[in-house]
């Protein structure tokens, strides 16, 4: 049976009072962050590619340390690789157009993944030096080309996307811009026609006429601002 002591029935809410708070949410990238870093981390998918390559052919002669240097480059090529398929990046999130290049006929993940598997095999079969290691190398080698081809397909696929999104961008903000350009168009005529009833109406009239004098050069503030913003968004 729950016992209830007094200080529980003097305090009945304290546990939730003391619950730690939760952080804010942090906030969502806009599309064109998305890309920005979708093309980023596939550039870094393309020259680790090539850099574990390199690499994993200078530890097969013995380099120093180019083994380690191998192993880096396949843990960022990978990480690069997940980023570009999970969370907010995930070719499903970003366009069909991805969802296309990555699972459609090219089957660029499938040959991603077999890369990232022959390389692992390759990195672990050459500090043993067994007989296997050498062929292992010699096919991570001839994937090398063909993988960059399809890296660079991907890379241009988010590129083209980019171009769409900053465009799409600039033509909802050109739009946006002529509509507060037309309200401050009616705004001048409202303040055009309030200065007359001032002037008309003489000296009981002249508070109005300063507020109304006030208004049409916020007006013309706000015209200049949206000639700016037009200039800027289809410049961009």
């Amino acid at each position: 049976m729950t016992q209830f002591t007094e200080a529980s029935m003097l305090h009945p809410t304290r546990a939730t009072h003391d619950a730690p708070k939760r952080a804010p949410a942090a906030p969502k990238s806009t599309a064109g962050e998305l890309y920005g870093k979708s093309i980023n981390l596939s550039g870094r998918r393309r020259f680790t590619s090539q850099r574990l390559v390199l690499y994993a052919v200078l530890a097969s002669q013995g380099r120093d340390g180019a083994l380690a240097t191998a192993h880096d480059a396949l843990a960022t090529f990978r990480e690069a690789h997940r980023a570009l398929l999970e969370g907010e990046l995930a070719p499903a999130m970003l366009g069909g157009e991805l969802q296309q290049a990555y699972f459609g006929p090219d089957r660029a993940d499938e040959r991603i993944a077999a890369f990232i598997d022959l390389a692992r095999r390759v990195l672990d079969a050459i500090p043993a030096r067994g007989p296997g290691a050498a062929p292992l190398l010699e096919a991570l080698v001839e994937s090398a080309t063909p993988l960059l081809a399809t890296l660079n397909r991907l890379t241009q696929v988010y590129e083209d996307l980019a171009r769409q999104q900053a465009s799409s961008a600039r033509k909802q903000l050109t739009s946006v811009m002529g509509d507060i350009e037309q309200i401050a168009r009616h705004a001048r005529i409202v303040s055009f026609n309030a200065q007359v009833v001032a002037a008309r109406a003489g000296h009981s009239g002249r508070e109005f006429a300063v507020v109304s004098g006030e208004f049409t050069q916020i007006t013309g503030k706000l015209d200049g601002l949206v000639r700016e913003a037009v200039r800027s968004a289809v410049a961009g």
